[in-house]
């Protein structure tokens, strides 16, 4: 018989994203949405009427709690003494559980999982996959799971969950809670969002200096396709020399040297307190 899924927060942003995916699948749904708001969002959007914590709990295998970080904690050890042994907890992101502000109930599985989001290179042939940034709707993929505590043969509920809520998918990555955490926010966050934003104050700075805009954004886009082509690996190429010396002398005007501590576990720990 097909597993009963919990969904919390299911009338926000990602809680409406996973409905809609769950309800693709034989999974039960038992959506929860406490905000007027998102119950008239759930019924228009997907015709789904909510039900009372309590109902959706009862026979529920697994809740999954799509709620902002801030708030994982205060929700879940809510729900914590409403839970049977068992049930296994599904959490969208590794600040929380990293950080320790989960219930301490051994009888329960904690299971983590994150997408990667659609990658920059990809086979999308259709409008709306080219179209997908976020990723679970149209364009694949790949995720990351974490059987933070539980036993071993819960992991393949887990990612069985993780893959419907993320669908479609192109590849499912198993890692330890630490190990998420330092993709995000540590490689994903404070590396490639902080350095893009850098990109674009960069180009506002072209544009204040008189070029174009539409111009800028032509030549920023289309240099960041191929200079990340080729520094992963995507074409078979190499740089020119003129760059390579660019690259030789930019890197200490703009990076500091010891800019990969970012990534030391205090500074993930620290990251991670301001989320949460």
């Amino acid at each position: 018989m097909p597993e009963t899924i919990a969904l919390f927060g299911a009338g926000g942003k990602m809680g409406v994203r996973l409905a809609r995916n769950l309800m693709r699948t034989d999974f039960r749904l038992a959506p929860v949405e406490i905000g007027e708001a998102g119950r008239q969002r759930l019924e228009s959007e997907l015709g789904l009427a909510c039900v009372e914590p309590d109902a959706a709990l009862d026979g529920a295998e697994v809740v999954v709690l799509a709620v902002p970080d801030t708030l994982i904690g205060r929700v879940s050890h809510a729900l914590s003494p409403k839970l049977k042994p068992g049930t296994m907890v599904v959490i969208l992101d590794a600040a929380a559980p990293f950080a320790g502000h989960l219930p301490e109930r051994p009888d329960l599985t904690y299971f983590v999982t994150h997408p990667c989001h659609p990658p920059v290179f990809n086979d999308e042939t259709t409008e709306a996959g080219r179209r997908d940034h976020f990723g679970g709707i149209a364009a694949r993929q790949s995720i990351v799971n974490a059987l933070m505590q539980g036993p071993e043969e819960a992991y393949g509920l887990g990612e069985r969950v993780a893959k419907a809520i993320w669908a479609p998918i192109l590849r499912s990555h198993r890692v330890t809670v630490e190990q998420m955490a330092l993709l995000e926010p540590g490689l994903s966050e404070t590396v490639c969002a902080t350095l893009l934003a850098v990109m674009r104050e960069a180009m506002d700075e072209t544009v204040r200096r008189g070029v174009p805009e539409v111009c800028a954004r032509d030549f920023l886009l289309g240099h960041l396709n191929i200079l990340a082509a080729v520094t992963f690996g995507e074409v078979d190429g190499v740089f020119s020399d003129a760059c390579n010396k660019a690259i030789q002398f930019g890197k200490p005007r703009l990076m500091r040297d010891d800019w990969l501590g970012c990534l030391d576990e205090p500074e993930i720990v620290e990251s991670i307190r301001r989320i949460t």
